[in-house]
């Protein structure tokens, strides 16, 4: 059996961001992930270590695990764990001291609350003391990372923030189902008109002048409709491997969470947090 840790469920951008202040303040965290992670902005997520066995964001490691027998090796590293375990059935038997939902489904969730001692629910979807304990909110604006012991957080806006005015332009999404085949990179700088990649024959092309903060991986399967890139007009290529101010609040709220009940505290640190 493992020593004590914390589940994150989902190694997006926003899952990766709670893991990086979860595990600067000491504690082993697992991630789970699809076997092939819709994550967009790579270069910030934890869950390309399926692809690459190891990655690190802003300094600190990820781990694959091919079994959770090789969690304590992993932990005994000082690396963040990440398991294909889409269903967390591999994870829930290893019995995590705080689940944390972190795949931003925006929508009812499989998580309830006898998962672990502490369940959070990051966003829309979720409500506290029905799914989950706590749920963060996720949404920008005065409440983003405040943590609710009850009810809900703000609905799901269905529109991405704005940056520099731009919006729903900054989305890519794929037009088609079919496979993703790339004509630029992470963190090229583009022009508005610029092929950018192509799927089943129809090309996406730059809205506007920028910079490619994130894109699928060349070859993955997709759907129509499905978030595929994410193109940032502050043309500034620094911002691709820096976890983002949204990331880092909810993480805050996820912190707050944890530390705020003081029986999670004394079973996380019952053992030397290595």
């Amino acid at each position: 059996m493992p020593k004590p840790f914390i589940l994150i469920r989902g190694g997006g951008d926003l899952g990766s961001g709670v893991a990086v202040r979860l595990k600067r303040a000491g504690f082993r965290v697992l991630i789970t992930e699809l076997a092939q992670p819709l994550s967009v902005r790579r270069l910030v997520c934890f869950s390309e270590a399926i692809f690459t066995g190891t990655f690190i964001v802003e300094g600190i490691t990820a781990e694959y695990c091919r079994n959770a027998a090789d969690l304590d090796t992993i932990f005994s590293n000082g690396d963040i764990a990440v398991m294909v375990d889409p269903d967390a059935h591999l994870a829930s038997k290893a019995k995590p001291t705080v689940w944390v939902d972190a795949r931003m489904i925006k929508q009812i969730p499989d998580t309830s609350m006898p998962d672990a001692p502490l369940v959070i629910g990051l966003g829309p979807g979720f409500e506290a003391g029905v799914h989950c304990h706590a749920v963060i909110e996720t949404n920008r604006g005065h409440r983003m990372g405040r943590v609710f012991w009850k009810g809900s957080t703000e609905p799901n806006t269905g529109m991405p923030e704005s940056v520099r005015e731009f919006g729903v332009e900054r989305v890519l999404r794929s037009p088609a189902d079919g496979t993703l085949h790339l004509n630029r990179r992470i963190c090229d700088s583009v022009h508005k008109g610029d092929f950018l990649c192509e799927v089943a024959g129809h090309s996406i092309v730059a809205p506007f002048d920028g910079v490619l903060r994130g894109i699928l991986h060349d070859g993955q399967s997709v759907t129509k409709g499905l978030k595929i890139g994410d193109l940032d007009p502050r043309n500034d290529s620094s911002l691709c491997q820096l976890v983002s101010d949204k990331a880092l609040a909810v993480g805050g709220g996820v912190l707050e969470a944890i530390l705020s009940r003081p029986e999670i505290r004394s079973a996380l640190f019952c053992q030397d947090n290595s």
